[in-house]
């Protein structure tokens, strides 16, 4: 497939592919989530399970095609329904709506019933279309895992390989963010696992990819600014993904950008057994409609 750089070509490519993501959405109640399963309904790739209390959800799907209602008392039993139809296969995205993140995330990570398999590792991946920036930017973690284990960001760098891949990255291009571009044991033991990241990746331990850090933000971003520190870097400041030493740094990125860019952004939790739009209450109808699609890619 052609690489996608932007969100609009992400939606055009899912309008030609021939199957429709049937997605189980929890207590979809307020406007926010109701807009962006009703524009994924009308862009024609998804069909809906929306899953809750009949009575407030019906008035907003009148006449429209592609959505089922599925009854449930309460936001638990909701978010039990929806972990069910996944488990089942009758579902193949979750999608968060009016309800606390805590209790969506209980019946997910539930050991018995739950969609998180042993071994697996959850955590969020954004991705993100940033002004002056000239393709898609992936970037983990930046809401679920406070400081990642060398285990968990092995597993966050093969999320966001993956989604890379589905974009049409044949080689993707992974910067491993430090504020500087020194392996610093006594500071930063991180970068000590950046360094066998990079091996195992050097290894094709995780397929077609350059991997290369520690590098600051600019550097794995900008050639310009590469070139001014006088680096050399297989990344050439062109990354696709960046992987975050930790959730604050990451989370002060996913703002900065959004805040003073403007930046749209797509989100999803990677690791469970289904891909799960986890928006939070700040997003857009946009954001959470092309964080649906980014759902829906696999």
């Amino acid at each position: 497939m052609e690489k996608i750089q932007n969100f609009k070509e992400m939606i055009s490519h899912l309008q030609g592919s021939a199957r429709r993501k049937r997605v189980a959405v929890v207590c979809p109640y307020d406007e926010g989530t109701q807009g962006a399963v009703k524009k994924a309904l009308e862009a024609g790739f998804v069909e809906a399970l929306l899953v809750g209390e009949r009575s407030k959800i019906a008035s907003a799907f009148q006449q429209q095609e592609g959505v089922t209602f599925v009854e449930a008392a309460n936001a638990d039993e909701a978010a039990l329904q929806a972990v069910r139809l996944c488990r089942e296969g009758q579902a193949d995205v979750m999608m968060k709506g009016l309800l606390n993140t805590d209790d969506l995330l209980r019946a997910i990570l539930n050991k018995e019933h739950g969609l998180l398999e042993k071994g697996r590792v959850l955590t969020h991946v954004t991705c993100a279309q940033v002004p002056g920036y000239d393709k898609l930017l992936f970037a983990t973690d930046v809401a679920v895992i406070p400081q990642p284990t060398a285990d968990q960001r092995r597993e966050q760098l093969r999320y966001v390989l993956g989604l890379c891949r589905q974009m049409g990255i044949q080689e993707p291009r992974v910067g491993l963010v430090n504020c500087t571009e020194k392996v610093n044991p006594k500071h930063f033991p991180f970068t000590v696992e950046y360094k066998e990241l990079i091996a195992q990746a050097e290894a094709g331990d995780f397929g077609p990819c350059i991997v290369d850090g520690p590098l600051d933000l600019k550097t794995c971003l900008s050639a310009q600014a590469l070139h001014k520190k006088g680096i050399v870097s297989p990344l050439e400041g062109h990354a696709d993904a960046l992987i975050f030493p930790d959730i604050q740094a990451g989370n002060v990125f996913y703002k900065t950008i959004t805040l003073f860019t403007e930046a749209q952004t797509a989100a999803i939790l990677c690791g469970p057994q289904v891909p799960v739009v986890l928006p939070s209450r700040g997003d857009s109808v946009e954001n959470k409609f092309y964080s649906l699609a980014l759902a829906s890619l696999g």
